[in-house]
């Protein structure tokens, strides 16, 4: 009789703790994403940082020339999903496209990877 009720006090606890936005799964602290602010310093940082290592890995010339728009969310460090941007320095008269990068960013441990980077629409 007692294990239905232990169920589901854990059940109810665990839908609380996701419906607050933070809740802790197998060691990864998470949160609920939220709105970068584009014209923050720091964004452009990594916004730059995901062009640079897009040409690196795919040896295009792209140049960064905004952020448009982008999510946060803390994932063991904080991810970027951000959208970016960019001329391709390698056309004449190219136009300005945008592209979707995802970046993963642990700032104590000067750690920061690019999950993603593609064209959109």
């Amino acid at each position: 009789m007692m294990r239905p009720i232990c169920l589901l006090l854990s059940l109810f606890l665990f839908a609380f703790l996701l419906a607050v936005g933070n809740v802790s799964v197998e060691g990864l602290e998470t949160s609920a994403p939220w709105p970068v602010d584009i014209n923050d310093a720091e964004v452009k940082e990594i916004a730059e940082f995901a062009v640079s290592e897009f040409n690196k890995q795919s040896r295009k010339m792209l140049v960064f020339q905004k952020v448009v728009s982008g999510l946060g969310q803390d994932v063991a460090g904080v991810t970027y999903d951000l959208v970016i941007a960019v001329r391709d320095e390698s056309l004449p008269s190219s136009p300005i496209v945008n592209y979707a990068s995802y970046v993963w960013e642990r700032s104590w441990e000067n750690f920061r990877k690019l999950e993603s980077f593609h064209q959109v629409n």
